[in-house]
Order: structure tokens, then sequence, then C-alpha cells
């Protein structure tokens, strides 16, 4: 992952092989692992072409600067190229939260709580072992809602929503939740910041198949719940007599004969 990493003829070759798809790939991968004010920058030997990729949420300290990934970084950047794939290829913006390959919380503030209101999913794994990735609902989802996050918000048949990513049931009874003093400091409030309900917002350890993982707790904007009555067809609705979101009269009218 570092700048020599990237210069070697082993990752030209995986590059070239398809350089549209690697290079959305790479720009998750560094999303995930480095730090936010750090970058990684490649061009492509035959075309001339560079590219540049952002580093983010600084998941995996080790592997972004050059040593070999850790079995916790593996999990996290994992979990977290999990929690941003999106089945439909749409953008949606979504909170991540959880904790780095070193233990440290990701910070965040009351008013990201607040403007990611939605629950969505939690997301682990592990994509570099072979052991795969999986994804667990954090909220109710009812007939009438719907959204583009497909690998969050299971619908059904579940299990062909998002693969490679598996839906395995909830997190409230595969993960549990972090302490409270695990909680990251918010430096301009002045305290630490659970939500208004007292519950830390994120889940610390998921359990699948007598496996712990380390996952990350995504939240979602209301606007990215899309819901029949609402007055506007959405992507992921459908026209028809009844009220759920495959058959929404209200949104998308009744289906032509």
């Amino acid at each position: 992952m570092s700048t020599n990493g990237l210069s070697t003829a082993g990752f030209s070759n995986w590059f070239n092989q398809d350089p549209t798809q690697a290079d959305e790939i790479m720009r998750y991968i560094i999303r995930c692992a480095a730090k936010e004010n750090q970058q990684r920058k490649y061009t492509h030997p035959v075309t001339g072409v560079k590219y540049t990729w952002d580093g983010g949420l600084g998941l995996a300290h080790n592997w972004a600067t050059g040593a070999p990934a850790t079995p916790q970084e593996e999990e996290i950047v994992s979990a977290c190229l999990a929690a941003h794939a999106n089945k439909f290829g749409l953008s949606v913006a979504i909170s991540v939260l959880g904790r780095n390959a070193r233990g440290g919380a990701l910070s965040y503030t009351e008013q990201e709580l607040s403007t990611f209101s939605e629950r969505e999913a939690c997301f682990f794994g592990n994509l570099f072992d072979g052991t795969g990735v999986f994804a667990a609902t954090d909220r109710g989802y009812r007939e009438d809602e719907s959204s583009v996050r497909a690998c969050g918000l299971a619908s059904n048949p579940a299990q062909a929503d998002c693969l490679p990513i598996i839906h395995t049931g909830t997190c409230e009874s595969l993960c549990q939740r972090a302490a409270t003093d695990a909680l990251p400091f918010d430096w301009d409030a002045g305290k630490k910041n659970p939500p208004s309900n007292g519950e830390t917002p994120y889940y610390e350890t998921c359990t699948y198949n007598g496996r712990a993982f380390q996952p990350l707790t995504t939240r979602l904007q209301p606007r990215d719940i899309h819901r029949c009555g609402d007055g506007i067809c959405q992507f992921t609705e459908r026209c028809g007599s009844g009220v759920a979101a495959g058959s929404c009269e209200a949104d998308c009218g009744m289906c032509p004969d």
C-alpha cells in the first residue's frame, strides 16, 4: 500500500487487466486504509494516465505505510469495502462508525448522528483470507420502505441482493455494542458524545459461524430511505396496485395492461 508498492510489476499487472475497475477499487481501498491527509498516486506505464487516490478513514496504519496487513487490518478494511458497496452504482452518503485496526474509535459528532439519523447495517468479514464478507441489518424494515443501499438493507431474497456480500440477520443478534467508555471525545462539544438514548452508536464485535470479527456500523440520512406514499416514484419502487415498494400505486401509478 506504500508508494513503493504501487510501483511494483505485480501491481501494474493487476491494474492493467481492467484499469477502470482497478481505479474504483483503489479509490475505496485508499479511502478506507489511509488517513485523510494522505494520497497515493499511480501513473499507467502504457497510457501515461495519472491516478490519484485520497485517504479518508485511516483504518489500517501498518498496511497504509508499507507493512503487511495485520489480521485486524484485513478485517476492518474488508468491512469498510463492504460498507461502501452499492449494487446499483449510485452514490449515497453514509456515516461510518467503529474502531480502526489499532483500537482507536473513529471520531464523530452529535451533528453527524443527527444528520445520519437512520440506522442501516453492520459489515464484517475478511476478504484477504477467503472467509468472505457479511452484512446484518440495524433497523426494522417495513414493506413500504426501500433503498438503493441493498447491500446493507436486505430485501427478499436476501442472499441475491449484493453477492458476494451475504446477509446474515440483524446486528442486534450477532454483535455487541461498544462500551460507553470507548466513545471518542468531541472536542467541539468538550465531552464524549453518546447519542441521546445513551447507547453507543456502533458495534465492537460481530460473531458469525463461531468466529468473532471487528465490524463497521453505518447510518443513513432519512432521504435515502424511500417510502411508498411520499409522492415520488423512486428508483427502488415499482408500479402496481399496492402500498409496498415493489407495488406502489401512490408513487408510481398502476402498471399498464
